[in-house]
């Protein structure tokens, strides 16, 4: 077979990365026939078909699963070598793509990937959020940010120094309606906000005071795996929330919600970024990661 190009082969991987040629077509900034031509022109030189295509989707094949395996965690090893050389540049350049959860995104956005962009004004930072765990060395990602006891064994963790918590809440007009309640148990018999969780198992709200764990397994009227919706749910009187506290905080200052079981609600580790070991960092990474300690460094001090 003919060697396949660097170009179709950052192009099968996009389109693996994304499940759609559109997404993929943007991503690589070329039209989604243009793409389709690539991605034919090696299959054609693989003597294989990569991806399943209908007209509303497209998936991966066997063969498909089995080259981007290996294919991708070597791309990524490529484009890390070249970016050892161009990080001979006084100044960091290029891409950093991070994929966090979306509470994570919001978490950093302001205090850390904004103040890097200020000053290293040559780099670019992509993220990709998603409930979801995710390979991030399979789906071509730098970086990884999630709550520190999800991040695989098999990555270095850099700790963002700020503990999370989780805080109870829901409007004034609700509880005065049905009652606040008083300790955990007592949300049984309340009208309470689902969490679903990325792998599609419901959350039990977890509860902690003076070692005493509790799990409640809350019952209600709606069933929400995002932030923003389960707050605009919370806001509209449809139960009491379980939520990230940095989440509803400007509403617990202005009075719209009111805190209930704060007590049970202790601080829990935070959130980690995380890459794997195994790779030379590129120049922007390292110098993310450097911000990143310093970050830490402010917040414990």
């Amino acid at each position: 077979m003919d060697q396949a190009s660097l170009k179709e082969l950052e192009a099968a991987v996009a389109v693996a990365r994304r499940g759609a040629f559109r997404a993929a077509s943007i991503d690589l900034g070329i039209s989604t026939t243009a793409l389709s031509h690539t991605i034919g022109r090696l299959e054609a030189s693989l003597g294989v078909r990569l991806f399943n295509r209908t007209t509303r989707s497209v998936s991966l094949t066997d063969a498909g699963r089995l080259f981007m395996q290996n294919v991708a965690p070597s791309l990524q090893d490529l484009h890390a070598a070249l970016e050892v050389v161009r990080e001979q540049r006084e100044t960091p350049s290029g891409t950093i793509r991070i994929n966090a959860a979306p509470f994570a995104a919001r978490a950093i956005i302001s205090p850390l990937v904004l103040e890097f962009l200020r000053r290293y004004p040559d780099m670019h930072v992509d993220i990709a959020t998603e409930g979801k765990m995710v390979d991030i060395v399979r789906d071509g990602f730098d970086l990884g940010v999630r709550v520190a006891g999800l991040v695989p064994s098999d990555m270095i963790a850099v700790s963002l120094g700020r503990p999370q918590r989780h805080a109870v809440v829901g409007t004034p007009e609700y509880f005065e309606k049905h009652g606040v309640p008083v300790v955990p148990p007592d949300l049984l018999n309340h009208s309470c906000i689902r969490v679903r969780l990325p792998d599609g198992s419901l959350f039990r709200w977890r509860f902690e005071k003076d070692g005493e764990q509790v799990q409640v397994d809350v019952s209600g009227p709606i069933t929400l795996d995002e932030a923003s919706l389960t707050r605009t749910a919370i806001l509209e009187g449809t139960g009491i929330g379980y939520t990230f506290e940095q989440d509803i905080f400007p509403d617990i200052d202005t009075g719209r919600v009111i805190r209930i079981l704060e007590d049970w609600t202790p601080p829990y580790p935070g959130l980690c970024l995380y890459y794997p070991g195994r790779r030379n960092l590129s120049a922007g990474v390292r110098a993310f990661l450097d911000l990143a300690r310093e970050f830490s460094r402010n917040v414990k001090g």
